[in-house]
């Protein structure tokens, strides 16, 4: 087992995808942060607060996960000043594996002793995007494809504000 990792992304919402990236991650590290990244300037479909409660409750199983907000600050500067040497990426296709081939060569500029570790998640997995989710929500019958998509925590706040259009706070 090696070092601490940190696992980013805006988890916008997190998908089953993210949870394999997690629970992957917990075995292959020591310590595993998983980093919401929130940017001022991008619009999310869920509110911080939110991702990073649906984040708790996932990684709560986990005794070596600690799930925290990046804001404003670049990944591998973060890595830094946590001492995470490592920072694990998925990649599901040719696309992901185009940007975040570009990404490690970005962070190893920024940080030359971070280390980028890419996995691809299985098959199942691959195609599901936090974009594709919000995509399937709405028509009639979209409950029983979420999901089998998003994590239980997430789907039944995702049902929640389909029902009531509103949120629940995390």
């Amino acid at each position: 087992m090696s070092e601490s990792a940190v696992y980013a992304g805006s988890f916008d919402p997190p998908t089953n995808g993210h949870v394999w990236m997690i629970e992957q991650g917990a075995l292959l590290f020591k310590k595993l942060i998983v980093a919401v990244a929130h940017n001022p300037e991008k619009a999310y479909t869920y509110p911080l607060e939110q991702r990073e409660h649906w984040l708790h409750e996932i990684c709560k199983a986990h005794d070596n996960v600690e799930v925290t907000v990046i804001e404003n600050e670049f990944l591998a500067h973060y890595a830094a000043r946590v001492n995470a040497r490592f920072v694990i990426r998925g990649i599901r296709n040719e696309v992901d594996y185009q940007y975040e081939r570009a990404m490690r060569y970005v962070n190893s500029d920024l940080n030359p002793q971070l280390t980028t570790a890419f996995m691809m998640p299985p098959r199942e997995l691959c195609e599901i995007s936090s974009s594709f989710v919000k995509g399937m929500i709405g028509p009639d019958g979209w409950e029983p494809v979420v999901e089998n998509y998003v994590p239980k925590c997430v789907f039944k706040d995702l049902r929640h504000e389909a029902e009531t259009g509103e949120m629940l706070d995390g």
